[in-house]
This record gives structure tokens, sequence and C-alpha cells, in this order.
């Protein structure tokens, strides 16, 4: 069976601004992206069948014989693995209106509209089973605990982990606490009796950081010096965080290295948040949080009472940042200044509670390419062409530059 994980367009709408430059699939949630979960289930490569301008990128790869293509958004477990194993040729399974999976057989179809076509012509089937779907942003985070216990038991199963061997750590739950190779620990507190604990290869966990599970650290992060992560935490690889996290989700390559609270929020990749920023992840009043929705194109309740920050990639805030409850920032965004900026920030400003200006792609181009070779990452010019499609595709939430 040879999977390629389909962008479905309603789902995909509702996950941006993370969306906007990567698929659906390649989302984290937990320790592992949707993607990387369906790889290690499998024991396969898996590829994406997603949008036009992000397939240079992330290229479907098709077979001569069992194709089956799979809603991206779908959280895969050992018992769907086996149902779809049984699909025959020209069948496919839902849940209600939502395509979970379609048998394409031998035929290589790389646009998703002909895909959900055939999918509509096919003999349906109802999917008999529990399915979880991420379909909204602040799902993400707000089934992170779950997906952290679910990726950690997948991970480490059969295999024996690292010992902590610095005496001045100390370490509660051990039983729930894995550490793989390369990873180093000074004099921080491990409390995994509440959920576990997943310090990846080449990591750092530095003097005084406070841990608690579940919690994930993916290969090459950091925890900065004092810093306490209060679970239900995944920072992404070559990331670094400090300060205090809560119920938060780092897809990767990006910081939050210092003081200042992040809470029920995710940060794409490339971020970096400055000093002492902070998010309210709660009103005033406790009432439920609205976020900015693209699909709607306007605000939606969440029906979460707390959700803080979305930031999509690329983007930036600078020292003593305030973001208000449910706050959703764009692409390649750069805020900062005094006061609370507003709720919704698009793609590609420049500016703050003051007012923005379009953050030009020139300099976008030159910053990102500084950020990028920190990590031995290169911008080159498949990752132009998609930042600048998503400047042209955002351009009409830029308001100002109507008005210039």
């Amino acid at each position: 069976m040879n999977i390629i994980l389909f962008d479905d367009p309603v789902i995909r709408q509702n996950l941006l601004p993370l969306t906007f430059t990567r698929p659906v699939a390649e989302i984290r949630t937990g320790i592992l992206t949707i993607a990387e979960k369906w790889q290690e289930l499998t024991r396969q490569v898996v590829s994406s069948l997603t949008q036009d301008y992000l397939k240079a990128k992330f290229m479907p790869y098709f077979d001569s014989s069992h194709n089956c293509y799979i809603n991206g958004a779908v959280i895969p477990t050992v018992e769907m693995i086996e149902q779809l194993k049984s699909m025959n040729y020209g069948e496919s399974y839902w849940q209600g209106d939502t395509l979970l999976a379609y048998h394409g057989g031998g035929e290589q179809t790389d646009s998703l509209e002909e895909l959900l076509e055939k999918a509509q012509q096919s003999k349906k089937l109802n999917f008999e089973g529990e399915v979880l779907i991420l379909r909204e942003v602040w799902e993400i985070f707000v089934h992170n605990g779950r997906e952290i216990r679910s990726d950690f038991k997948l991970l480490t199963k059969d295999r024996k982990s690292q010992p902590v061997n610095d005496k001045f750590t100390a370490v509660y739950g051990e039983e729930n606490i894995f550490i793989e190779e390369g990873a180093k620990i000074r004099a921080a507190v491990l409390n995994a009796e509440d959920g576990p604990i997943y310090i990846g290869k080449n990591t750092q966990v530095q003097e005084g950081a406070l841990i608690k599970g579940p919690f994930a650290l993916c290969e090459g992060s950091h925890v900065n010096m004092g810093a306490k992560m209060r679970g239900d935490v995944t920072v992404g690889p070559q990331s670094k965080v400090g300060g205090e996290i809560s119920a938060s989700v780092i897809l990767g390559y990006s910081n939050k290295g210092h003081d200042g609270f992040l809470g029920n929020s995710v940060l794409g990749e490339w971020c970096n948040l400055g000093a002492d920023t902070n998010t309210s992840n709660l009103k005033n009043n406790y009432a439920q949080v609205k976020l900015w929705n693209y699909a709607r194109g306007g605000f939606k309740n969440t029906g979460q009472q707390f959700c803080g920050l979305i930031m999509g990639d690329h983007s930036k805030c600078g020292i003593n940042t305030m973001f208000n409850t449910g706050t959703v920032v764009g692409v390649s965004a750069n805020v900062f200044g005094t006061g609370f900026p507003r709720n919704f920030i698009p793609s590609f400003s420049w500016g703050g509670a003051q007012g923005f200006e379009t953050f030009q792609l020139r300099k976008v181009y030159e910053v990102a390419e500084k950020v990028m070779e920190r990590r031995h990452k290169a911008l080159d010019d498949t990752e132009k062409a998609i930042l600048t499609e998503v400047f042209n595709q955002t351009q009409q939430y830029r308001v100002w530059d109507a008005k210039a």
C-alpha cells in the first residue's frame, strides 16, 4: 500500500496560516508530524498531494499497483491501517461528508480536484471505528498531550532509554521518561508522573529547567536555563525555548529563548519571539475565545476558554511584545512596539499597535536567508517561490496597501 496524504480543501483552509507553507500532513502534534506518524506505523515512505505551488518541495510518489490516497488531517491508528489494507480498487471510506481514503490502484492522480471527483464517483463505504481528524488550528494544542502519549509508546516500544547520568537532576516517574542518544541534561527537574517526557537526539536541557510531562523535546533542540515547561508541550526539532510554556506546539526551527509566557499556542517554523514576549491565553471575563479563520474571512468561536497565539512560518516579534488572547499572525510578519497589536496580523506585515506597512519580499528574503543559515539551511529558489505565492495570495488582507 503506497500512502499519499492529500490536502482536504476545507480542512486546509481552517488550518491556515500554517498550511500556507506546508501540506496538512506536515503539521506536528505530539512528537511527530502526521506524515511521520503514518510512516512510523506503516514502515514505508509516505508522500503528500498538496497545492500546486507547494509541489516542488512536497512531491507525491506513485507506485504501479496500490496508491492509497488518505486525508492528510487524519491521525493514524493501527486499527485504521488494517482496515485500509482491505480496500479494493475504486472504493473509498467516508465519515459523513469527509473523505478519509480512496483506493486509486495504479492510477497516478496528481490533481486534488481530479482525486476528489474520482472519490465522489467511487464505491462509498462508511468507516467503522473512531477517527481523529485535525480540523482546526487550535486542535493542534488541544490534542497535543494525547498525541505525545501515543507517539511516546510508538517510538519507545521495545527500546531502552539512555540513563540520566547527572547526579543533580531530579527525576519523578522515571519509567515514563525516554532519552535518546546525545542528549545532555544538567541540574534539571523531570516530572513524568502525569505524562511521559521524551528527550530527543542531541538535545540539551540546561541548568534549572523544570519539565512536567507530557513533554516532547525533538532532535537538536534546547531547553534553556531556568525554563518552566508546564505540560502538553512539544518543542519541534532545532528549536530553543526558555521562560514559561504551557500546552503549546512549536513545529520546528523556531526560538522562544527568553523569559515570557507562551500558552495554548502554535508556532510555525523559523519564528522568533523576542525577550519577555507574553501571550494571553485567557480572557478577563473567562469567555470562550474567538480566532481569525481564513475560510470564514472573520473570527470564529473556538469553543475553548484557553487559546493564545497562532503564528505562521518566518514570523518574528520584538522584545516585550504583548499578544492578546486568540491572536493569529500570518507568514513572514514582523511585529514590534508598545501596546497590544490587533488579533489578526496579516502575512508580510511590518509594525504593531501603532499601525502596519508591508514587509516587502526583498527584505523578507534577506532576513530568511540569515535565519536559515544559522541552522545550516538555505533559502533556495523553491522556498522563495513559496513565499512569493503566499505574498500574492494574502495581499487582500493588507488593507493599508489599498489606502496608499
